[in-house]
């Protein structure tokens, strides 16, 4: 399932290559959520990792990220982690790479979903999984 977050670009790491066959990157994303902001880690794996290149610390972003997790044996006890893997960022203004920047867009776009709930942040949504069913398929009374 595809999400979306809108902020401000907080920090910004170097690659690491993980292993011969890994590398990533992290970036920080400060997300305003009532009176205090947010500072949400994202991760890119792989090929995403220069996604960020055309983006600077302060610039208004939106990331399209997956949420990912995985469980491992540590001496017999059972730990889990979650990531936040991006695969998208574009301007928060324009839906555009800034200018002078390399960035191309491979990634089909995910569908947007209905404006939040009210007690959602509205710059941290999921998108549906699935559409709704509609009054033919439902055998309710009411």
């Amino acid at each position: 399932m595809a999400y979306e977050a809108t902020g401000r670009l907080h920090e910004i790491f170097d690659e690491q290559q993980v292993s011969e066959k890994f590398r990533k990157r992290e970036f920080v994303l400060e997300v305003q959520d009532g009176q205090y902001p947010e500072h949400i880690k994202f991760q890119m794996v792989q090929d995403k990792t220069a996604l960020i290149d055309p983006y600077k610390i302060g610039d208004e972003v939106k990331v399209t990220f997956n949420l990912r997790g995985r469980g491992f044996n540590k001496n017999g006890q059972m730990l889990y982690f979650t990531n936040l893997e991006a695969w998208r960022i574009e301007s928060a203004a324009g839906g555009a790479a800034p200018a002078g920047g390399g960035y191309s867009q491979q990634a089909a776009p995910a569908p947007r979903a209905a404006a939040p709930a009210a007690n959602q942040n509205p710059n941290l949504r999921a998108q549906p999984a699935a559409p709704i069913a509609g009054d033919d398929d439902n055998d309710l009374p009411f």
